[in-house]
């Protein structure tokens, strides 16, 4: 049961996360205006594509500087309540440093809710329209997506690749397909100078089309100048854009990764990076919470601005770690699962050695 400082304390906590979003939200969205201002004025950009691009913006940044909003409004309000001496008259009356933590372990865990089911359902909705206005305005003519030398493994039998693919057209060059039987000997192999997809008949389009088998040793070749067919895979499948997994939510990702191992795909880890982020956000919100309250409850001499300087110098610095160990997933073959461990143990440490010598 809430006691009347645990009510106190968790209101404060919620109000100062909340006020310090709405402040810090519209300064992001004024700088990013600022600094695109002219690129959406050169491509003429209707005022409701701008409109919704902000609201998802919003949703994007805000979701995403979740935690360092937290840390920097849990150091502001506590080092308040250290100034004017309250945290010493709370823990003087005989409340526990444990206990007087109570409150702020409660209000943590309902901001990770909160960003749980926002970076889990809705943000990757925004996430669609956030990529796809940058892409067609701000970053216009640059590709979002690989474009050569793409490999799919269509399911255990069928193999695809095209040299280049141009998804403005939908249209694939130097196109072969190659099936393999259950002996895993080459059944036969289908090669065209390029794969178009065709929407209004629903059917891929292939050029100087040539089909080789093998029978009883002998080769059958099949050619055609043109041939219409079906295959059991999307045109946009062949390279998905670079920010696909963000625009999916928690069940779809899990679905998208799992075909994309299948498939063999090369940038796998990129995918499981967004997947384990997503998880590791939440508990970013307890590991900031409990070094914001040990580093602020002493009163110093400085004040707040001594803990504030701190906090900001902690957030630059797990931004910092977050950014390293996502880029070696992402290009390397480190694991994502610890490129998103090792900055949170790294800060689980920091939070238990100064929670431990926090000044009771």
């Amino acid at each position: 049961m809430l006691t009347i400082i645990d009510k106190y304390i968790l209101k404060r906590y919620l109000a100062t996360f909340f006020v310090m979003l709405l402040l810090f939200v519209p300064i992001g969205i004024m700088a990013n205006l600022a600094e695109q201002v002219g690129k959406m004025i050169d491509n003429e950009v209707p005022f409701p594509e701008i409109a919704m691009y902000y609201l998802n913006f919003t949703l994007v940044i805000g979701n995403l500087l979740f935690p360092v909003f937290l840390f920097l409004s849990v150091i502001f309000f506590t080092s308040k309540l250290a100034n004017n001496t309250e945290i010493v008259a709370i823990l003087s009356s005989g409340v526990s440093y444990g206990r007087f933590l109570r409150p702020y372990l409660i209000g943590a865990s309902i901001i990770a809710i909160i960003m749980f089911f926002m970076g889990m359902f809705i943000v990757p909705n925004a996430s669609v329209g956030y990529n796809e206005f940058i892409f067609k305005y701000l970053k216009k003519g640059k590709q979002d997506r690989v474009t050569t030398n793409i490999f799919n493994q269509l399911n255990e039998n069928d193999y695809i690749y095209v040299s280049s693919f141009d998804p403005a057209r939908q249209i694939g060059y130097n196109f072969t397909m190659e099936r393999f039987n259950e002996e895993n000997t080459l059944d036969f192999k289908i090669s065209a100078a390029n794969i178009r997809w065709i929407d209004k008949d629903t059917v891929y389009r292939l050029t100087s089309y040539e089909k080789r088998k093998l029978v009883n040793d002998v080769e059958i070749v099949e050619t055609k100048r043109r041939l219409d067919t079906i295959f059991d895979f999307k045109i946009d499948d062949l390279t998905p854009v670079s920010y696909i997994a963000e625009t999916k939510n928690m069940f779809e990702l899990n679905k998208f990764i799992a075909t994309q191992k299948r498939k063999g795909a090369s940038n796998i880890n990129s995918y499981i990076l967004v997947k384990y982020k997503r998880w590791a956000l939440p508990i970013a919100a307890f590991i900031l919470t409990i070094i914001a309250v040990a580093v602020s409850s002493v009163k110093r001499r400085g004040g707040m601005g001594v803990n504030l300087a701190f906090g900001i110098g902690v957030a630059f610095i797990y931004i910092f770690f977050d950014k390293v160990f996502g880029t070696l997933a992402e290009q390397s073959g480190f694991s994502p699962l610890w490129a998103v461990i090792i900055p949170n143990v790294m800060f689980g440490a920091i939070a238990f050695y100064l929670l431990q010598n926090a000044k009771r």
